[in-house]
């Protein structure tokens, strides 16, 4: 069963997922080295156009006049700061249509209809800097937390951003050390987790590596690996491109090579449990059962306490018509977390398959309650339209 990981907002990073429930200690990860691309595998990957951190960041004459427009008469930095904050989202309330696989760069997410919270973000870094702000990206530590889309699990991560006013003239000085926090999910504000500045070249590799990873969902190959690899050179470090970059190996039977990614990935992230599942499954094709065996163990018991394990769980019983397993998975990961539409969401669908309307209406309910903004409300009403009617 495929999993994938994608940045937040997003990155994908694909996984495979086993069953274990026995408890094992940590796995060493043993010490690599040597090359970790292979241009003559992928040999079109040459000849494939990456765009640039300036085709990234760009924006056009009119982008740059709405935020002359919106605050370049507004010399209070502050002022300045939550009124181009309101503007974006009030142009976003309009005119947006939330795709996870809308990865664009800061121009077209400003132009299209459609994006994703890292191309929001990136539009919205941008902006900001037209602005003469100063603004940084923070990477938001929340839990393992997957989706899914074309039969394959994404696993995603979260980015938002925070603005801090400055004064416009070199002459004055302003100190706001608050600053402001732009997220596109309300839902991290309310948890607080924890969070790190990230630089700019991180989120160019996060944007490359989810460039790849749809590539990669595609099927085609040499895309992937231009992507994966450019977001490699970015950020050598980069775990999620890392064991991207794995995934594309195993799949192309460059065992060897997946191997070797993924024991570097470990070293410089050891608590990725993505990357650990990707490595055991490695060792299962490669005949390897026991030390595969003692990982995934090790993997199950730290995700049994997370609610978006058991809806992954749940998702994949759903789509392979063990519904009876996924109505007992969901139950779990309702009984972790009350407080998401998606897993309320979930019940409804799978009691609907059931032929159960009384249970898919009275969850249907609970989803749209807890929907976090209109568009999954209106999506979920309109479920709801259609279930009187039938």
């Amino acid at each position: 069963m495929n999993h994938f990981t994608k940045q937040h907002t997003f990155w994908l990073v694909l996984i495979f997922t086993f069953m274990l429930t026995a408890c094992q200690s940590a796995p060493i990860v043993k010490h690599v080295s040597g090359p970790i691309f292979d241009d003559e595998a992928f040999p079109s990957a040459k000849h494939i156009s990456i765009e640039s951190e300036k085709d990234i960041f760009r924006l056009d004459k009119e982008a740059r006049t709405y935020v002359q427009q919106t605050v370049g008469h507004i010399q209070d930095p502050i002022e300045r700061t939550e009124t181009l904050a309101r503007s974006i989202f009030k142009r976003l309330n309009f005119d947006l249509l939330y795709r996870g696989d809308a990865n664009t760069t800061a121009n077209e997410t400003f132009h299209n209809r459609a994006a994703n919270c890292l191309s929001l973000s990136i539009m919205t870094y941008a902006l900001a800097n037209e602005a003469d702000l100063s603004v940084r990206f923070q990477d938001i530590q929340i839990p393992e937390y997957w989706t899914r889309r074309e039969g394959v699990s994404l696993l995603n991560g979260h980015i938002n951003l925070q603005i801090i006013p400055q004064a416009r003239s070199t002459n004055s000085f302003y100190l706001y050390k608050r600053g402001y926090q732009i997220d596109f999910d309300p839902q991290t504000q309310k948890k607080h987790f924890p969070r790190k500045i990230l630089s700019k070249n991180q989120v160019i590799a996060m944007f490359y590596n989810n460039k790849g990873a749809d590539a990669l969902i595609n099927n085609e190959r040499d895309l992937a690996y231009a992507y994966f690899s450019a977001a490699l050179k970015v950020e050598p470090n980069f775990d999620s491109a890392l064991v991207n970059l794995g995934f594309l190996y195993r799949v192309s039977k460059l065992f060897d090579l997946a191997e070797r990614v993924y024991l570097i990935a470990l070293a410089s992230s050891p608590d990725n449990l993505t990357a650990w599942e990707n490595l055991a499954y490695l060792y299962a094709y490669s005949n390897k059962p026991e030390q595969s065996a003692e990982i995934l163990a090790r993997v199950e018991s730290k995700r049994l306490r997370n609610p978006y394990y058991h809806l992954d769980l749940g998702r994949r019983d759903y789509d392979s018509g063990d519904l009876q397993q996924a109505l007992a998975h969901f139950n779990r990961a309702l009984a972790i977390d009350k407080t998401r539409h998606e897993i309320f969401f979930a019940l409804a669908k799978t009691y609907f398959a059931l032929g159960e309307v009384a249970e898919t209406e009275r969850y249907l309910k609970k989803a749209k309650r807890t929907a976090k903004n209109m568009q999954e409300k209106e999506l979920y009403q309109g479920k709801l339209d259609l279930l009187s009617r039938s």
